[in-house]
């Protein structure tokens, strides 16, 4: 498949799918300061703050995770079943008086009981009557009523989550008028509609240049931005959570598989030791990263959300990204860049050939007939490795409660546990990895919630209190980037040899299915399957770019590969020894004014070298 939104030259700024499309990447016309009241802006009719934007955000958490998809970084109530800390800030009206107000959020598990997102709204200490997160499935703005603004127009703002479970919050509009114009279901006109509200239409796009611009924080990203750093190169990371590691992160807590290969000296200083999934010991891993990182001296952007592109004749030119906080907007221009964004977004938004779903067993050979169709189908189909929430809970010395959630059952059912762990995962046909991300983590979430409410009935467990919930979702699987090579179940299985190999594993074919599919009762568990390659294979470097986009390259499961050739090598350190392939590539293309394409035609004897491969291994390449 391919995006054809963006055409030989353009610029193309994304959100939610939707572009706007010029010949010349805009800048916004005129210089605005970015000032202490830049969460607030007025117009003739109304004030929009934007909850990313609070002074203090209390309990509340600050998700990134689904700007694209609904327009904006929401407030998140993620108390696991107990009220968080009201999030707070203050806002100058232009004038005293009444005042419509109105909230951007959504009811995110409707149904026959009461709704288990619920908050409300306190203005100068008074709380606004409306329960809000209590109507409508979708992102919309919900009417608070009225207030009377006083004399000094001065507005404390606070959230107060009322059930601890997940409420959210995007944005909200202070108005005179009492029925406004509001966009709510496009993200791109939400989007849009901030900027011009809040000012930031008016503001200057700051533009850097450098030798190589990473998108994409976690292992692949991190260690594509370290091996080019490490030969000189100018280099922007760009990631959309506030730290960095991906599903290796404190906040997701997925422990890194695979092995290093020959790239250990970059992959031991931003890895982690093999701790129990979803411990706590992650965040002793993340203040490592964190620190080679700091002191790497690559440009770190943390907290910012790629979200457009320029490109001419084939090549992107500009990648642009928004700061969660501020909104502002940074341009970054390189020679080349890295999409090590998992969802292959710099791929998609321009035009790049890509694959999602499982391939027909019969096109690349993939059949495994012990299996059948749980391996690999007669029938291309949308079928992915699912998404995965972690969790775990804690024995503690008295009893603990844990409310009543009915509306967790229909998922949960009569499971029970106490502890989560990666085969906690959920992938639906009817669901898209990315387009429905916030959907699928929110069921994880009713399985975590029902399943220990049921343990929780039992006496043995009334000590038990959860401990921690992630509320980031760890993906395994969405698009995949087409490259020169299409890594295949083959490739691994019979070790091919490339002469441009520059990743090697050693891991078994690992791919998961539903057990829904044998007829289990719930929905949210996955099991395994596991082929044995035997030894050691082998990732070329024809797999790491872009096909049709001269100078992108692609790091982790968003690779050049089937769904089956997926399988083996997307473990994280596999994932990052892609990163440090493409990011040494990157120094390659500078030294000798080439593309990535040329560097594995012409200079991938220096390439292997950088990485540590013997002069002697592998001997022929196999196509």
């Amino acid at each position: 498949m391919k995006n054809e939104q963006l055409g030989r030259r353009g610029f193309l700024r994304v959100v939610g799918g939707v572009g706007v499309l010029s010949a010349t990447a805009p800048s916004y016309a005129f210089t605005k300061e970015l000032t202490s009241q830049s969460q607030s802006s007025d117009t003739s009719t109304g004030v929009l703050v934007e909850a990313s934007q609070f002074d203090d955000l209390g309990g509340w958490k600050l998700d990134t995770q689904h700007y694209q998809q609904m327009g904006g970084c929401y407030l998140l109530a993620h108390g696991m079943g107990t009220p968080v800390p009201n999030a707070t800030t203050k806002v100058s009206l232009p004038s005293s008086g009444k005042w419509n107000v109105w909230v951007r959020t959504r009811d995110w598990c409707p149904g026959d009981w009461k709704s288990p997102g619920r908050f409300q709204v306190r203005l100068n200490g008074t709380t606004l009557p409306t329960e809000f997160g209590a109507e409508n499935s979708a992102w919309h703005w919900q009417s608070g009523g009225s207030f009377e603004a006083s004399g000094d127009k001065q507005v404390q703002i606070e959230l107060q989550d009322l059930t601890g479970f997940d409420g959210r919050c995007d944005a909200i509009f202070f108005s005179k008028e009492a029925s406004p114009e509001l966009p709510s279901d496009d993200a791109g006109e939400v989007v849009a509609w901030k900027d011009l509200v809040s000012g930031r239409s008016t503001w200057k796009v700051e533009e850097s240049e450098y030798d190589l611009v990473v998108v994409g924080g976690g292992m692949s990203g991190c260690g594509a931005a370290l091996a080019a750093k490490s030969k000189g190169l100018r280099v922007a990371l760009i990631q959309d959570r506030p730290i960095f590691g991906g599903n290796a992160s404190e906040e997701i807590r997925v422990h890194t598989l695979g092995i290093h290969g020959h790239s250990s000296d970059i992959l031991k200083t931003i890895d982690t030791e093999h701790y129990p999934n979803g411990s706590a010991e992650a965040k002793k891993d993340q203040r490592k990263r964190e620190a080679t990182m700091a002191a790497s001296g690559v440009e770190l952007f943390a907290g910012h959300i790629a979200c457009g592109l320029s490109k001419n004749d084939g090549k992107i030119e500009t990648v642009e990204a928004r700061d969660v906080i501020t909104g502002k907007l940074r341009r970054f221009k390189a020679p080349v860049f890295v999409d090590a964004t998992g969802d292959g977004w710099l791929g998609y938004w321009a035009g790049a050939e890509y694959r999602e779903g499982r391939e027909s067993h019969k096109e690349f050979g993939e059949q495994w007939d012990k299996h059948g169709d749980l391996w690999s189908p007669e029938e291309a189909d949308k079928r992915v490795m699912g998404t995965s929430v972690l969790w775990n809970a804690e024995k503690t010395n008295q009893r603990s409660q844990f409310p009543d959630v009915p509306w967790a059952m229909p998922v949960a059912k009569d499971h029970e546990a106490t502890a989560g762990e990666w085969y906690w995962e959920y992938s639906d046909n009817d669901l898209d990895q990315i387009r429905d991300a916030e959907q699928i983590r929110d069921h994880m979430l009713r399985a975590i919630y029902g399943s220990f409410a049921n343990a929780k009935q039992h006496p043995k467990n009334a000590p038990w209190k959860l401990k921690w919930v992630s509320f980031v979702g760890g993906k395994r699987e969405s698009r995949r980037l087409m490259g020169d090579h299409i890594y295949t179940m083959q490739d691994a299985a019979e070790r091919r040899p490339f002469e441009d190999a520059v990743v090697v594993e050693v891991r078994d074919i690992d791919t998961h299915y539903q057990k829904t599919l044998q007829g289990h009762a719930v929905d949210f568990l996955s099991t395994a399957l596991f082929y044995k390659t035997g030894g050691e294979y082998f990732v070329p470097f024809r797999s790491l770019y872009s096909k049709d986009i001269d100078n992108l390259m692609m790091a982790g499961r968003c690779f050049s590969c089937s769904h089956i050739g997926l399988a083996g090598p997307r473990v994280m350190n596999t994932c990052a020894q892609m990163g440090v392939a493409t990011g040494y590539a990157a120094a390659l293309c500078k030294k000798f004014d080439a593309s990535p394409r040329e560097v594995g035609q012409k200079h991938i004897g220096q390439l292997r070298e950088w990485i540590g491969f013997p002069t002697t291994e592998p001997t022929k390449q196999t196509t």
